[in-house]
């Protein structure tokens, strides 16, 4: 897949996005490969530094050793950064296959520079607000970006519980960036919170401990994609 105009398409999509930071590593490569196989066309893989947060988890690396498999099922790989100063480290992700990077509008000073590198390096634009931060935050650069992610759990931390609030925000968050422009939902999503967060406004919904942390990771993508008619 090429990771512009598929990609997108991809984007506009109702979509499940299994993240694999609750994944088992020593079983990562078979674990979204069953993913895929149940319909997911979008794996999510989440990337801190010990920093913006305080885990560090996974770097370029592991994008690498998970793109060819990723995109021979016909699927795209989307990073989203949760570190400092993102626009540092835009060009060794895409090289080592994202598709779609996002980044915190907290996490540096130049939101539209940083944009511009990924968009300039052939890659979807993604733009994340954590939950304190006013959805205004998006609207300068909303003509810009592919996605926009609003956090429904504070970043850094797999498992949490969904902010409830996040369901008052997301009206806000698709009148300032449109129709065209995604709406993604990341924290505690599951069969139960993610039809309110549709009906609120979102179209892609990242779930890492409600698919890898289920027996059958395969059957939790697919009753979480059933519960929003997922593509």
């Amino acid at each position: 897949m090429t990771p512009a105009a598929g990609a997108r398409e991809v984007l506009r999509g109702v979509r499940v996005a299994p993240s694999i930071l609750s994944a088992d590593f020593g079983r990562l490569r078979e674990q979204v490969a069953e993913v895929l196989q149940a319909g997911a066309r979008l794996i999510h893989v989440d990337v801190m530094d010990g920093h913006f947060v305080p885990p560090i988890t996974v770097g370029p690396l592991i994008v690498g050793a998970l793109a060819d498999t990723v995109h021979d099922a016909g699927a795209m790989i989307e990073v989203h950064l949760m570190i400092e100063r993102p626009e540092r480290h835009v060009g060794d992700f895409v090289k080592a296959g994202a598709d779609s990077i996002t980044f915190h509008v907290e996490a540096t000073p130049h939101v539209a520079y940083a944009a511009g590198l990924i968009r300039d390096s052939g890659a979807c634009v993604g733009l994340a607000i954590n939950p304190g931060t006013p959805v205004g935050a998006l609207a300068e650069v909303a003509t810009t970006i592919d996605v926009a992610l609003c956090m429904t759990v504070n970043p850094g931390w797999g498992g949490q519980a969904f902010i409830e609030h996040s369901l008052e925000k997301l009206p806000r968050v698709r009148a300032i960036v449109g129709h065209e422009v995604a709406v993604e939902v990341d924290g505690g999503i599951d069969p139960q919170t993610a039809p309110p967060s549709r009906a609120a406004g979102a179209n892609l919904f990242v779930a890492g401990s409600a698919i890898f942390a289920a027996d059958d990771p395969a059957e939790a993508y697919r009753a979480i994609a059933r519960s929003i008619d997922a593509e």
